[in-house]
């Protein structure tokens, strides 16, 4: 491992990487006016849920959480999820630190600890948020989120959140950050329930009702700040830049 990147992974460097990204998530959430659909989203689910959201989207989900509301969010074990882990320490929210394994041995990447803790966490009153795609496969609903919910009996509810503002990446997960001083929503879409005893096939139905879920409500959050969905399945792959 060369210098830099061992420098970059030190604890320190980590922890100062971790404060700036949620300084400045804080600031995009400040700067921002932000209309939530429906206006009366949170009364009509009942807490603790598994809030769903696309790869790559995740840097401002937390905007959608109220601050009553405790939430954990599954975070890997890579360099990467270290500092998204100490980001997420500072805005308020727990991380668990795991993921799925797509053609690899699930233990590997922590996956059965990982849902250990999200259940243990649900069954407590907290709020799971997780990505819904399959590793490296973007905006594919995978059967993880769905067993969780299955396992859990606690809802799933996708969760979009964009601004009118924003830096659009070129990267497998078509990832997207928020700039300040514009325009946000945040869409909160219909929950999905898996009963304990689905079988196969509902399984498959259930997986496929979050996948367009997801698409719904991403589709419905860029069209109310007057933006086209970079991810979409619908429209080509825009390449990065800034949206004004």
């Amino acid at each position: 491992m060369g210098l830099a990147k061992r420098l970059i992974r030190s604890r320190a460097v980590q922890e100062a990487l971790g404060f700036l990204v949620a300084g400045y998530l804080k600031l995009v959430q400040r700067t921002n006016r932000f209309v939530m659909e429906p206006a009366d989203a949170y009364d009509r689910i009942e807490m603790p849920v598994i809030a769903a959201m696309w790869h790559g989207q995740h840097f401002m989900i937390h905007f959608a959480k109220r601050p009553q509301d405790r939430a954990a969010s599954l975070v890997s074990r890579s360099g990467d999820g270290e500092f998204n882990a100490i980001a997420l320490r500072h805005l308020g929210v727990r991380a668990i630190r795991g993921s799925g394994a797509r053609g690899r041995d699930i233990r590997k990447k922590g996956g059965v600890q990982a849902m250990r803790a999200m259940l243990r966490s649900l069954n407590d009153g907290e709020m799971v948020v997780m990505t819904a795609d399959i590793p490296k496969i973007s905006r594919v609903c995978g059967v993880g989120i769905v067993t969780l919910a299955q396992l859990s009996g606690r809802p799933i509810v996708p969760v979009a959140v964009v601004t009118s503002r924003r830096i659009d990446f070129n990267s497998w997960d078509r990832a997207s950050i928020g700039l300040p001083f514009g325009r946000g929503a945040i869409v909160l879409g219909e929950p999905v329930y898996v009963h304990r005893d689905a079988d196969d096939q509902a399984i498959e139905s259930l997986r496929q009702s979050v996948e367009r879920e997801l698409d719904r409500v991403h589709e419905r959050a860029y069209g109310l700040v007057g933006s086209q969905d970079p991810g979409s399945k619908t429209s080509p792959m825009l390449v990065g830049g800034s949206r004004a």
